[in-house]
């Protein structure tokens, strides 16, 4: 319980703070799709809904909002202890300071606990449409074994329009739980290559995830330190995507594949920067180093 922890919350969660922010003020509790998903129109699927990647998503999203919720909960606490001290030892300015940052620890939690509600509440709905389509599935499975009638048919019919609207409305709930996932700030923290990675020699990096694109050059340095015309990017989080990682080595005119990689961002929903190493070739000769905060 140091000081380090006033650090960690001006510093790494007023990040998180503006997505928290913008996330509540965008999303409502209803099945019409958000701002950032309008191309989402009744009848007209973007994509099928994934129940199992959805659940992986959430359990990481809520865990590392409750890493925030306990670590503000313990700043709180720290501060709350100083401000009953510097009551009794009447220092008025130093009083008043605390108090101002004690209310402003106690707005941030309140935000966290409605997002953390948000999040549950928008998941608990998915899961009934989820099993309600589950069910209308089977129900179909069963009637089309069944006599051909005209009750039967009439009632496929119905339960294809089941199975077809609780689909549709899973995947709106998917669009209005991404408005939720924040934001990743990637670093580049460079390539890592022993004796492959000589003076003079120039990379380029492209990192994907789902539309959203990174493309940096860097060039190894006569001192072996390295140069990149960018160092951080900022990714919207995806439930669907993850992260593809592509290094070239530029030569001249010529451009030569050194690999391509994939990389999930489960583990990236977490209050510590997370430091990514994966291997570029197939032997490990040449690693990529990135710093992921969320």
């Amino acid at each position: 319980r140091s000081c380090s922890f006033t650090g960690f919350s001006t510093v790494q969660s007023r990040k998180l703070g503006k997505s928290l922010s913008r996330s509540s003020v965008r999303s409502r509790m209803s099945l019409k799709p958000p701002k950032a998903y309008n191309s989402l129109q009744k009848g007209a699927l973007i994509w099928d809904p994934k129940p199992l990647q959805v659940k992986k998503i959430f359990e990481a999203l809520k865990k590392g909002l409750n890493e925030y919720l306990e670590a503000h909960q313990a700043e709180l606490d720290y501060l709350s202890g100083r401000h009953k001290d510097t009551k009794r030892n009447s220092r008025l300015a130093f009083y008043y300071d605390l108090d101002k940052q004690i209310r402003s620890v106690e707005r941030y939690i309140r935000k966290l606990e409605f997002h953390i509600s948000k999040v549950e509440e928008l998941y608990e709905a998915y899961c009934i449409q989820c099993r309600l389509r589950d069910g209308a599935t089977n129900m179909k499975q069963a009637f089309s074994l069944s006599p051909a009638t005209k009750a039967s048919r009439e009632s496929l019919v119905e339960l294809y329009k089941n199975v077809q609207e609780c689909t549709e409305d899973m995947c709106f709930i998917e669009g209005a739980l991404e408005v939720h996932l924040g934001e990743f700030h990637v670093k580049m923290k460079g390539l890592v290559g022993f004796a492959r990675l000589c003076p003079g020699d120039q990379y380029e990096v492209f990192v994907r995830l789902g539309r959203q694109k990174w493309r940096l050059k860097g060039k190894i340095e006569s001192d072996d330190s390295q140069t990149w015309d960018e160092e951080e990017k900022i990714f919207i989080p995806n439930l669907h995507e993850k992260f593809e990682i592509k290094v070239t080595e530029l030569r001249g005119l010529a451009t030569i594949l050194v690999g391509v990689v994939t990389c999930d961002s489960i583990n990236f929903f977490s209050t510590k920067p997370q430091a990514i190493v994966v291997d570029i070739t197939e032997l490990g000769t040449i690693k990529l180093r990135l710093e992921v905060l969320w």
